[in-house]
């Protein structure tokens, strides 16, 4: 089978089964294998940063090494065999109906009134402290979240699916672990997830910005605001500490018409950060499934780019 049969499968599996939790993850494997090297570089190293160096090499060279030989046995075994771990390891790279279930949580907890139990569904989305937010304020969040992750969970995994196959995404699922692992502005990882922070930026910084376009043309097509979009994209697409996810917040929140960021709490301190966009419209929980179908069609065009390139250039 075609590789960009292969991705298509994928794409659709996923949007359709999602990450069912009794099915096997590598993430789980890849954090295992993350926090042992943590362990043994720490140890061995007394430089910090460059044990965080280290153990990002470890593990990027483990997990590109293990999925290269898994798919020689696998397509020495059999070529659908090769075609089927093809079409698991695509798909468990991406998280289009996990991220569209998740924030759907907390509009419906939202939308009938229990804002305790918005918070917590928020808190399983988003690094921020969520106990002392209103309702708005859990809206936001929430859009903030669905916004940064539609290029973590789904566009930059196709991205690079699209670049070097499974291989790709595979590697840029060990480089998205080890930064939620370390990369850390805090005392512990400070200089050790130094590398796993840097090396995240790197993987995003096409993906994000080729995911804020695409936000744009879904903006248009769904009869949101594509000027707004690309205005607040061009002015606020650097109002971040990341490089890279104000890009698609900036015009999710053009889009829309919104102003997200603003200051945040995390490990009992307000963080100040700058808003995105601007308050045309009111924040209300609708707004939550709005972003949803930005997120959708984006994540569609992006799939669409993703097998069409490697329709004309197979491998």
């Amino acid at each position: 089978m075609t590789f960009p049969k292969l991705l298509l499968i994928a794409f659709v599996l996923d949007l359709v089964v999602g990450d069912p939790r009794w099915l096997p993850h590598p993430v789980q494997a890849m954090a295992r294998l993350a926090t042992s090297g943590e362990t043994f570089w720490r140890g061995a190293v007394r430089n910090q940063r460059l044990a965080g160096v280290l153990t990002v090499g470890t593990v990027l060279i483990c997990v590109g090494g293990g999925v290269s030989v898994l798919l020689s046995v696998a397509r020495g075994l059999h070529p659908l065999a090769g075609d089927a771990l093809t079409i698991y390891l695509f798909y468990v790279s991406l998280a289009t109906r996990d991220l569209i279930a998740h924030s759907r949580r907390v509009y419906a907890a939202l939308a009938s009134g229990d804002l305790s139990l918005a918070r917590q569904q928020v808190a399983m989305i988003v690094g921020r402290e969520t106990a002392s937010l209103d309702a708005a304020g859990v809206t936001r969040a929430c859009v903030e979240s669905v916004a940064e992750n539609m290029v973590d969970g789904i566009t930059a995994p196709l991205c690079w699916a699209a670049l070097f196959g499974p291989v790709g995404a595979m590697l840029y699922k060990a480089t998205n672990t080890i930064d939620s692992l370390f990369g850390y502005k805090n005392e512990r990882y400070r200089q050790f997830g130094w590398a796993a922070a840097r090396w995240d930026d790197l993987a995003n910084i096409i993906p994000s910005r080729l995911t804020a376009v695409l936000v744009i043309v879904a903006a248009a097509l769904l009869g949101h605001s594509p000027r707004g979009a690309y205005r607040i994209w061009r002015r606020d697409r650097r109002c971040h500490a990341s490089p890279n996810s104000a890009q698609t917040e900036a015009a999710v929140a053009g889009a829309l018409g919104l102003q997200l960021g603003g200051p945040s709490v995390y490990f009992g301190q307000v963080m100040e950060k700058p808003t995105i966009g601007d308050a045309t419209n009111a924040i209300r929980p609708a707004h939550i499934l709005a972003a949803n179908r930005l997120t959708l069609l984006t994540c569609g065009l992006a799939a669409i780019l993703a097998i069409g390139a490697r329709w004309f250039s197979p491998v």
